[in-house]
């Protein structure tokens, strides 16, 4: 646990949910100890949204449309938002959950590897979304700056690996997440933040060549 669980029950108790399908989504990802990124997560995705008047997202290990119907919720209605997962299963779960909650019109679903399809789009995208297995982070980054417009945002899940990272890594996902970590660190086009929310969410804005000096 990175944050106090007072702390972190205290930020809850004042996330409120704007469909109460994600409330469902919730209980289903209990149900299946299916780890997904919380409300407090989700409000935030909700806030770089709107705030960055976002068009277009790419989410990359989407599991059963949980933080994509969040960001779902907030998008315009001419807005869309790319998935991709690699089980059908979960892609059906999803499809039945952005139905529910009256979102399918904004939403497509791409079942395959992340790290096969990205190099397969041609479009860039405000929002990229990273949440793929661990061990493919530091393979799929440049990947996912390529199709990310300049002053776009790319947002990264689980960075801090319940605070592994800050020691000699005891397993492969972590060794990848401190070397994603330490790309995306001396990337020259990227402005990050590392905010320990949750388990830890990277916010990296891609610059101009202008802003790179």
């Amino acid at each position: 646990m990175i944050v106090h669980p007072d702390i972190e029950n205290y930020i809850h108790s004042l996330t409120s949910l704007p469909d109460p399908v994600l409330e469902e989504m919730a209980r289903e990802g209990e149900a299946r100890n299916f780890p997904i990124i919380g409300p407090a997560v989700g409000r935030l995705l909700v806030t770089l949204i709107q705030f960055g008047h976002v068009h277009t997202v790419l989410e990359c290990g989407s599991g059963f449309g949980y933080s994509a119907l969040w960001m779902a919720l907030a998008l315009s209605e001419n807005a869309r938002i790319t998935c991709i997962e690699t089980d059908e299963k979960n892609i059906e779960r999803a499809k039945y959950y952005f139905e529910k909650a009256g979102q399918s019109h904004k939403v497509s679903f791409i079942c395959g590897n992340a790290l096969e399809v990205v190099p397969t789009l041609k479009q860039t995208y405000d929002l990229i979304v990273n949440d793929i297995d661990k061990e493919g982070y530091p393979l799929i980054l440049p990947r996912l700056v390529e199709r990310l417009r300049t002053g776009g945002m790319l947002v990264t899940d689980n960075v801090l690996r319940q605070g592994k990272v800050t020691g000699p890594a005891s397993d492969p996902a972590t060794a990848a997440v401190q070397e994603y970590n330490r790309l995306l660190a001396e990337a020259d086009n990227l402005w990050n933040s590392f905010i320990p929310l949750r388990d830890g969410v990277g916010l990296s804005v891609k610059l101009s060549k202008k802003d790179k000096g």
